[in-house]
């Protein structure tokens, strides 16, 4: 759908809005989640130009955690969080799960989600004492439903995903999975 004159409303305000405004609006929602996944593909795409200092480049380190997770036995879904965890990391590097939270949210359960929204903290363990910060922050999540899931993706996927001699699936295998959780169905 584009963005003709007929198709375009012309209120100044939502207070001046009608139905039929929004009659042309609620139908451009689905042309603009349409696109998401080919936006998601291509910030994917972006992490390839950032090493951050880090052994391998973003995408790489994206790839191979959602590789590990995948060769692990993990359902798409899983994959498919562990693969965009990292995706806010040049936009926002210090709230960057904030981002692929967002994201996420409508598609995936209620642990996944919270397992992407709090992977920072809990990765913080592994590192967070050498920078001045405190690495055992997470506990204050001790008592949280989602806190060993949490812990296992950090342990298991997120921390270990840094290696430059690891063989990850490139982007173009977990396409179709990015397409398939964040594209419309028909209805």
């Amino acid at each position: 759908m584009t963005d003709t004159a007929q198709n375009l409303t012309s209120f100044k305000s939502f207070a001046e809005s009608t139905a039929e405004d929004w009659a042309k609006i609620v139908p451009q929602l689905a042309h603009s989640q349409a696109l998401v996944a080919d936006r998601v593909i291509g910030l994917m795409r972006d992490l390839e130009n950032d090493h951050g200092g880090f052994p391998v480049n973003r995408l790489e380190h994206c790839l191979q955690t959602a590789t590990r997770a995948e060769r692990d036995g993990r359902d798409g879904e899983y994959i498919l969080c562990a693969l965009i965890h990292d995706i806010g990391d040049t936009l926002t590097p210090y709230n960057h799960p904030d981002i692929a939270a967002a994201i996420l949210k409508p598609f995936v359960s209620p642990a996944n989600h919270w397992m992407v929204e709090k992977h920072g903290i809990f990765q913080g363990y592994y590192f967070w004492d050498y920078i001045g910060l405190d690495g055992n922050a997470r506990e204050q999540f001790r008592d949280h439903e989602f806190f060993e899931y949490t812990e296992e993706f950090c342990a298991k996927y997120d921390q270990t995903a840094f290696d430059a001699d690891y063989k990850s699936e490139p982007l173009e295998h977990f396409e179709p999975l990015i397409r398939e959780f964040l594209t419309p169905k028909p209805a």
